[in-house]
């Protein structure tokens, strides 16, 4: 395999990836504007002054064109990669697992020759590369998956039957904190549909905590109740939106510089950097180098067999 180096992605607006371009565009650098662009289109309309959020409202219209540039310039990478790794799978995979199985039996003719424990180690390890790995469901026959044992086997594996929940019985201050709670937030009381329903939610907290004989939670609840509803929470001013979505687009783009960073650096990324306007020569110098690699093993299996060499250049072995 060639020696990876870092594929560059392009990034919006000329701003490298791994840099937190967007979260400056507050200042108008990051997404291609200029101090002379931050005071296009502010002149006062009839005298009036601009309003404040005007700077940020356009900071987020273009932190928002250069995430979508950036994002277009990291997908088109993604899809030039993967389409190179299926090109590289379907060529040179074929040439990868001959390779595979030729060590396999050097190893293992090595192994038949010396008796070595060491060696046969070796032979085993190298064959069980080779072999196909079987799915975890048929190695344990249905009782596990990858992430462990269905509850069905654990249930059966540990004989231990399902025991139903002790029955609790409320003491009597929960009864009568329940009692109490009851008569004052029944929802049959409400005056109107949100407080029906706010009345409702609560009546379901408290029945839980009732069903398990909770009186400490009761009595928060009864506190809770005594203190009346939580005042209506302010909303975020259009300023604090704006800031939030700024916030937004400038996670994006580090996630996007995340994802960009691991196909660069990535073997087929790193294939691409190599040869980014000529990838099918590439391959086909790859390839090369590989039957060059498989006539090797060849002629050193039959030497280790006693055999004539056949491999014949290796072109009658793998087809390329």
């Amino acid at each position: 395999m060639p020696e990876q180096v870092g594929a560059e992605v392009p990034s919006a607006a000329g701003a490298p990836a791994g840099e937190g371009a967007v979260r400056e565009d507050i200042g108008g650098a990051a997404a291609g504007t200029s101090p002379a662009d931050d005071t296009a289109g502010t002149a006062p309309v009839d005298g009036a002054a601009p309003r404040p959020e005007e700077r940020l409202e356009r900071a987020v219209r273009a932190a928002e064109q250069a995430l979508i540039e950036y994002e277009i310039a990291v997908d088109t990478f993604r899809i030039e990669v993967e389409n190179f790794s299926r090109l590289h799978h379907q060529k040179l995979g074929p040439m990868y697992s001959r390779l595979d199985e030729l060590d396999a039996q050097i190893a293992e003719a090595k192994a038949a020759r010396s008796g070595d424990p060491e060696d046969i180690r070796l032979a085993d390890e190298a064959r069980a590369r080779v072999m196909p790995m079987p799915a975890v469901e048929e190695l344990f026959h249905g009782w596990m998956d990858g992430d462990g044992l269905f509850p069905e086997a654990a249930a059966m594996l540990t004989d231990q039957p399902v025991r139903p929940p002790q029955r609790v019985r409320p003491s009597e201050e929960a009864r009568k904190l329940y009692r109490e709670l009851a008569r004052k937030a029944h929802p049959d009381l409400a005056q109107d549909e949100d407080e029906r329903k706010r009345r409702e939610e609560f009546i379901t907290r408290v029945n839980a905590a009732y069903s398990r004989g909770d009186a400490p939670l009761l009595r928060e609840l009864a506190e809770e109740w005594a203190a009346g509803p939580a005042p209506a929470e302010r909303g975020p001013s259009a300023s604090e939106e704006l800031y939030a979505r700024l916030e937004w687009l400038a996670q994006r783009k580090e996630l996007l510089t995340l994802v960009a960073r691991e196909l660069e650096e990535g073997a087929i990324g790193s294939m691409l950097r190599i040869a980014p306007d000529d990838p099918d020569r590439l391959l086909d110098e790859i390839a090369d180098q590989l039957l060059a690699q498989v006539a090797e093993r060849e002629a050193e299996l039959a030497a280790l067999l006693g055999e004539p060499d056949t491999s014949g250049g290796a072109s009658g072995s793998v087809e390329s």
